[in-house]
């Protein structure tokens, strides 16, 4: 198959999307077929393993410069033309991703699209509420306009249904357990967070509200005025335009930056519980990344965290945004070695079945199957 696929980011470990993305590219490699990627974000050191990837014309958000907004083109509809696919695959439902979906209907290709971001649940975090239901209609309008659409997991699955979306197929995400493993614990980085005999708190992630980040700098202060305060340290892992709140409220955690290549697995693995508050997540790759490093994780009732801890027992739910409830959460773990011990040996029973060849292999013959139709 020859496969069009575009992104709104394509830069290799920037989000759980995008590496998401890369795995589907590489078991598409393997399995024959050609994919020629398209994306408004894309970096100028990465030869993408080979596979040919063109930059639209862009702009960076403003209130979000790390992302950008692009625009299609004449040139951009010569590339398409050209490389005449026999497929079209969408990761973002914006202007491109919609120039992509109008140009497939009117070639008559086949249209997959992935659900990667539950884009509406962001908006009440900026106090525009009001936009929600403008959202949703048109994700309606634009999903229903594709030949399958791609849920990460069965609640985002029934979501997606429960606004009179058609054609939904799971396509749920694997991990690289020879990168994320409890065997790269460091003692040496550890030490360099000060953290020797301490409980390692980490959370991995953008600092952006929607992610939950009040709870997580309300969560610290609660560590910091009681008896735990000498016990534990907070590692918080990523980048983002809240960062600099965060330092000044959060003054004794360890920030690292983004972390990629081996650094990032070796600072999951020197953790000892995953944090990750978020309520707006569809899947949640860093919770999965986090089990299959042996860290229990601590995620919120609602959104994607909390399937991935419940399908696999690695974990504890608290209820979203209660400071309370996460807290005591914590300090449960903190005091019972047996039960941490459990949740550790499920989550990594857990990891080792996510392979990304069996994940992407099933998504795989899911388009065979459009294409041959």
């Amino acid at each position: 198959m020859k496969i069009a696929l575009y992104a709104g980011t394509y830069i290799r470990e920037k989000d759980g999307a995008v590496k998401s993305i890369y795995q589907l590219v590489a078991s598409l490699k393997k399995n024959g077929d050609e994919v020629v990627v398209w994306s408004p974000d894309v970096s100028a050191d990465d030869d993408h393993d080979g596979v040919i990837v063109h930059r639209v014309p862009s702009l960076p958000l403003p209130f979000y410069p790390d992302y950008k907004l692009g625009f299609f083109t004449a040139e951009t509809r010569r590339q398409l033309a050209a490389y005449a696919p026999d497929m079209v695959h969408i990761s973002t439902p914006d202007l491109v991703g919609r120039a992509f979906l109008l140009f497939a209907k009117n070639k008559k290709i086949p249209v997959a699209s992935a659900f990667h971001t539950d884009f509406p649940s962001y908006f009440s975090y900026y106090h525009l509420g009001c936009a929600v239901g403008f959202a949703w209609r048109y994700l309606t309008w634009f999903y229903n306009q594709c030949d399958l659409v791609l849920a990460p997991n069965e609640s985002v699955r029934l979501k997606l249904e429960s606004h009179q979306i058609n054609h939904v197929a799971i396509w749920s995400r694997g991990v690289d357990k020879a990168l994320f493993d409890p065997s790269r614990r460091s003692m040496q980085l550890r030490a360099a967070w000060k953290a020797t005999g301490k409980t390692v708190i980490l959370y991995t992630g953008r600092f952006v509200v929607y992610k939950d980040i009040e709870v997580v700098m309300q969560l610290y202060r609660r560590f910091m005025q009681r008896e735990y305060a000498d016990r534990v340290k907070f590692v918080m892992i990523g980048s983002g335009p809240e960062e600099a709140e965060m330092k000044r409220r959060m003054p004794e955690a360890i920030f690292t930056g983004y972390l990629t290549g081996e650094e990032l697995p070796v600072a999951y693995a020197s953790g000892d519980i995953f944090l990750f508050p978020s309520t707006t997540e569809a899947f949640c790759n860093v919770a999965l990344e986090a089990l299959a490093s042996g860290l229990p994780a601590v995620v919120s009732d609602a959104g994607g965290c909390r399937e991935i801890v419940r399908r696999s027992a690695g974990g504890m739910v608290a209820h979203e945004g209660d400071v309370d409830d996460f807290y005591s959460t914590c300090v449960a773990l903190l005091g019972d070695a047996a039960k941490y011990q459990e949740l550790q040996a499920n989550a990594l029973a857990f990891a080792e079945k996510q392979s990304w060849a069996a994940i992407n292999g099933a998504v795989i013959a899911l388009y065979q199957k459009l294409v041959e139709r």
